[in-house]
């Protein structure tokens, strides 16, 4: 099944993200609205439309705790309309799509992916739904389309161990054994330090009986 409690792992990337390009995403707004409205108004504008994007999105994650999934629903939908751009549409895309797989409603959690994959910001967070949207294709039995989607390197550093898992898993499904231990060696040769499951991955390996470097790196 889809692994839906990674939050902690991926926030940490996503924070790391921000920390390195944060203040580039604000001065890129600031030359792009300073112009218009001077910086003190859009100051001002930029507060008050995070403010109530912020205000939604904590209702919306309240009822989510609840399980009040369908009153969830009315708060996420003004964050769509209302703030698409900006991460808090983003951030609770990703949480109500996690609610739907508990729901076992996985059809409604892909089109929740794919909002973040058109619309994510910041960068990471469009990444966290490539992820996990190409594992609930698996889990739908679209191998190939779950595949295609994870083609090429992320676009942001630090999700290369969990492409590469995802890869082995999918190559797995299909009995090619070989191609599913490369991506699964990929896998713990690009897992940094504290993230991910390396004991997860030594398994995989085990069970196909692959040879497991000792330092987790290939030799």
């Amino acid at each position: 099944m889809v692994e839906i409690y990674d939050d902690h792992e991926q926030s940490k990337v996503v924070k790391k993200w921000l920390s390195e390009n944060g203040s580039a995403i604000v001065m890129g707004l600031v030359i792009a609205f300073g112009g218009l409205f001077g910086f003190k108004q859009w100051q001002g504008w930029q507060e008050s439309n995070k403010q109530q994007a912020s205000a939604e999105f904590e209702v919306m994650s309240e009822l989510l705790a609840v399980g009040q999934l369908d009153a969830a629903m009315s708060n996420f939908q003004n964050l769509k309309d209302g703030y698409s751009g900006s991460p808090y549409a983003s951030l609770a895309a990703l949480q109500m799509a996690r609610a739907r797989l508990e729901a076992r409603q996985p059809d409604l959690a892909v089109s929740l992916y794919q909002f973040v994959l058109e619309n994510g910001h910041p960068k990471a967070l469009s990444v966290v739904a490539r992820e996990r949207l190409a594992r609930v294709m698996l889990d739908q039995g679209q191998a190939d389309e779950a595949l295609a989607l994870l083609q090429g390197e992320p676009d942001i550093s630090g999700f290369e161990s969990r492409f590469a898992e995802v890869r082995g898993d999918i190559h797995s499904s299909q009995g090619r054994t070989e191609e599913a231990i490369a991506a699964y060696l990929e896998a713990l040769e690009t897992l940094e330090a504290g993230a991910g499951d390396r004991a997860a991955l030594v398994l995989k390996l085990e069970s196909m009986g692959a040879e497991i470097p000792e330092d987790g790196k290939q030799s």
